[in-house]
């Protein structure tokens, strides 16, 4: 195994650099040590950084955090190859995609936010509070775009695919697995129940979803209007439900409500309880995070796995 990735220590930010320059040098990217490498350490699963290249291109290097990452990334490129010919926006074409690097050429377009390592909060490059226009109408038609994609599809594609039929117990088995590692309160798994008793609530359709849609993976322009998106090492072929639970989450239902007028006139899919479901999987989301905790191994992310289950956080001794 690659040392840069055995390595647990923390890397200072000039190790990190020297870490990119020497990697990118081994795959013949000769970078232009006269211009800065742009660091971005917010990423749970990758080391990024942006860069020149000596020709005066411009890449995003990425370098795995854990080992677990490796095998994310060999999933991803499978995704970004059926998806890079069906979308309306950008999406990466990895030119290098090694065990120890990964790099693209960058895609126009600002992310709508990015994450503050300290703080854990968003910085806004779009204005949350008033969504434009052309922003809530460009990523309806990029999801309806994306959600056209069916199972068969994926399949082919080597792409886990979930049937209708079998989302439900996809998603019970997915509690259970938390359950069983964390605990979750009565409460919370009383509500899970009910919600999969009940069919109402549920597609009898899945579709292709990114599966971690949240603003740092948006790229828009300088309109606003949604060009680009990153990061599909959760995508898979399922509820279709998953790619508005963020969203709701940081925008709020009002913008929800928008955002689903505008993808039903692209094309997508709703049903009467679509909105009511898409509710009940935000409100089951402590399970991605328990299930992110299970797959990385970090700590940090089982205590928010406990807390957003409503079971208490183990406190380290002093």
């Amino acid at each position: 195994m690659n040392d840069s990735i055995k390595k647990s220590t923390p890397l200072t930010k000039q190790e990190q650099l020297n870490q990119f320059r020497v990697l990118a040098a081994k795959y013949n990217l000769e970078l232009d040590l006269s211009q800065p490498v742009e660091l971005n350490d917010s990423g749970l699963d990758f080391l990024a950084a942006a860069a020149r290249s000596t020709d005066g291109t411009s890449w995003i290097l990425r370098i795995p955090r854990r080992p677990d990452v490796i095998q994310s990334a060999a999933y991803e490129a499978k995704v970004l190859q059926l998806v890079g010919r069906s979308l309306p926006v950008a999406v990466p074409a990895w030119h290098i995609n090694r065990p120890d690097l990964i790099a693209y050429r960058r895609l126009s377009g600002t992310p709508a936010a990015t994450v503050d390592a300290a703080s854990k909060a968003y910085k806004w490059h779009i204005d949350p509070g008033a969504l434009s226009p052309e922003f809530v109408r460009s990523l309806a038609e990029a999801m309806a775009a994306l959600h056209r994609i069916d199972g068969r599809t994926a399949g082919v594609a080597g792409l886990m695919a979930v049937e209708a039929v079998d989302l439900r117990a996809v998603t019970a088995a997915r509690m259970e697995v938390v359950r069983q590692a964390y605990g979750v309160s009565d409460e919370l798994w009383q509500r899970w129940q009910a919600w999969l008793a009940d069919a109402s609530y549920w597609p009898q359709h899945t579709s292709l979803i990114h599966g971690d849609l949240h603003p740092g993976h948006i790229l828009v322009d300088d309109n606003q209007r949604v060009c680009g998106l990153l990061d599909w090492t959760e995508a898979e072929c399922g509820d279709p439900a998953t790619d508005f639970a963020l969203y709701s989450a940081v925008f709020g239902e009002e913008a929800l409500s928008r955002l689903l007028e505008e993808y039903e006139k692209a094309g997508g899919r709703i049903w009467p309880r679509m909105k009511e479901h898409i509710a009940e999987v935000l409100g089951s989301y402590a399970v991605t995070i328990g299930l992110f905790a299970l797959k990385s191994g970090l700590e940090e992310y089982a205590d928010m796995a406990r807390e957003a289950l409503g079971v208490p956080v183990h406190k380290s001794a002093d």
